[in-house]
């Protein structure tokens, strides 16, 4: 997110705008309430963690989320491994109801790149 802040001092009060541009993943050009969602849920589960790698959460038809390290951020940067799914796999692996790895085995998941990496953070989901 990229911003941009100027203040503007009056007589008795000061005035501040404020542009902040927020980057768009999906095709109506709004933020994905689903990327908002899977971002609060992955926020919480990789803080205090111990994963020290990154990872890109490649949700189809919404956009990415990446976690580096112990924080998680709607973005689409290159990272160690991608895993790559639909938005109900996704959303049952952070509920616990899907297994990251009977994902991968099925088909459901996709993992491009590290898969050490990978498998530190299914133990994350787990």
């Amino acid at each position: 997110m990229d911003s941009d802040v100027d203040f503007h001092k009056g007589r008795n009060n000061v005035n501040v705008h404020v542009n902040v541009i927020i980057p768009t993943d999906n095709e109506s050009g709004m933020m994905s309430e689903v990327l908002n969602t899977a971002l609060a849920a992955m926020t919480e589960k990789v803080a205090d963690s111990g994963f020290a790698g990154s990872a890109k959460f490649q949700i189809e038809g919404e956009g990415a989320i990446v976690i580096e390290g112990e924080t998680a951020r709607i973005s689409d940067d290159d990272t160690d491994v991608t895993l790559s799914a639909d938005a109900d796999t996704f959303q049952s692996m952070l509920e616990g109801d899907l297994d990251p790895t009977a994902a991968f085995m099925s088909g459901r998941l996709v993992i491009d790149g590290d898969m050490g990496a990978a498998m530190q953070l299914a133990g994350v989901f787990s």
